[in-house]
């Protein structure tokens, strides 16, 4: 592929991490390695970050020596969150067809625009990441749409709209996607799969803005119509822009974060992460441990049981601290598991508001202020049609997603903690 600023790239078992906080200032972290043992890849820190540096998540303290990865298939501590997420994965494979494909691989071609502030790079000397160009722009979107439909369909695209695709924009998740520039902003585009029973970017729009009136933080998202449906435009919150220039956020996916911790994944286990490592002192800290609590029960209420561990991001303070970043990828996931991908309570992923109740103390509340969350997230989802409808979701995929948000097992919690139907 010869896109601008690409550099021809052979299978190399040795490649280099950097921090790119200050794009324009990067610096090096250490020497990534192919372990062939495990199929992973191991991180050895540079003897200057080792001096000046931080541990980029507690399974890496700052000491020398190799940290291996912890299991088959995956790079040690938080570098597992610079690979790409599967559907870069899938471009990957489809568009750049590397001639060996390790993760490695992986690691080198979701490129500089990757997730977060790590950047990897071929040269311990200098940061020569992958690069793509200057970001698409919106009136680049019906083609990125129909890009996207090429590589889901094994169509070939041409080399010089390969760029349009980028491979590493977010943490986890197997739906089409790219990046693009929007009011001098990098968002994230998503789009929709043939096969969809509904149009699922506007019904994530609506529904993040529904979390939204539950007092949850969640991402910015502009829903873009197309012939065929919608994509939804999110912003990116691990980027921001100031007046000496734009900032990446070091961000750890709720995956790495808890098992660094050597924690269980689960909504209690990630609180008490917050309260350990996070701004908990400060009224914001409680504030978020409460918060995570709501988020919990939307995704109970609004049948969302795609709730996993990549689906959580803490981002880095300066001080070192854990933040919950906004939520995002919230939607109604349609399969009526009535379990969620996380530990909810005592009785595990059973998604009841009774269990999610069992272990209010964890989240800093006791037995009243954790009942008064339930009303206030009840009361929000209740009128989750309205609100759909006023987003533009269409009548019949609204009453698609009621078969599973209105069943039973769903609206009659609801209705016992005076949510109505």
């Amino acid at each position: 592929m010869a896109d601008a600023g690409f550099t021809p790239y052979q299978p190399q078992d040795t490649l280099y991490l950097w921090w790119t906080q200050d794009p324009a200032k990067p610096v090096l972290i250490g020497q990534l390695q192919l372990v062939r043992a495990l199929r992973g890849v191991s991180l050895r820190y540079a003897p200057g970050w080792l001096s000046s540096g931080f541990p980029l998540s507690e399974d890496l303290p700052l000491k020398d020596g190799e940290f291996l990865p912890s299991g088959p298939e995956t790079a040690a501590g938080a570098v597992d969150d610079a690979r790409p997420d599967r559907w870069g994965e899938r471009v990957i494979r489809f568009l750049d067809r590397p001639a060996r494909l390790s993760l490695m691989e992986y690691l080198y071609f979701a490129g500089d625009e990757r997730f977060g502030a790590l950047g990897v790079s071929t040269s311990p000397a200098e940061y020569l990441p992958r690069r793509f160009g200057p970001l698409p722009q919106f009136p680049d979107v019906p083609l990125i749409d129909e890009l996207v439909q090429r590589v889901l369909a094994g169509e070939p695209v041409s080399e010089r709209d390969r760029r349009l695709i980028a491979p590493g924009v977010t943490l986890g998740g197997a739906r089409p996607k790219a990046l693009l520039e929007l009011d001098g902003q990098a968002w994230v585009v998503k789009f929709g799969e043939q096969g969809d029973v509904v149009d699922s970017p506007l019904v994530e729009h609506a529904t993040l803005t529904l979390a939204a009136q539950a007092q949850i933080h969640v991402a910015q998202t502009r829903p873009i119509p197309l012939t065929r449906g919608h994509a939804l435009a999110v912003k990116r919150f691990d980027r921001s822009s100031l007046p000496s220039g734009s900032r990446r956020h070091h961000a750890l996916s709720a995956q790495v974060a808890l098992k660094a911790a050597g924690a269980s994944l689960g909504y209690p286990e990630l609180a008490q992460l917050l309260r350990r490592r996070g701004v908990a002192a400060s009224m914001k800290g409680r504030a978020q441990m409460a918060e995570l609590f709501r988020r919990m029960v939307f995704n109970i209420l609004l049948d969302n049981t795609d709730d996993h561990e990549k689906n959580h991001v803490l981002l880095m303070t300066d001080r070192g601290e854990l933040e919950l970043s906004p939520a995002f990828d919230v939607l109604p996931t349609g399969h009526a598991l009535s379990f969620q991908q996380l530990r909810v309570g005592t009785d595990g992923t059973d998604a009841t508001l009774a269990n999610a109740l069992t272990e209010h103390a964890q989240f800093g509340l006791n037995r009243r202020d954790a009942e008064a969350q339930v009303r206030q997230v009840v009361a929000v989802v209740a009128a989750w049609k309205t609100h759909f409808a006023e987003a533009g979701v269409s009548p019949s995929d609204i009453e698609s997603l009621a078969q599973q948000i209105d069943r039973p097992f769903l609206a009659d919690q609801r209705r016992a903690w005076g949510g109505g139907r």
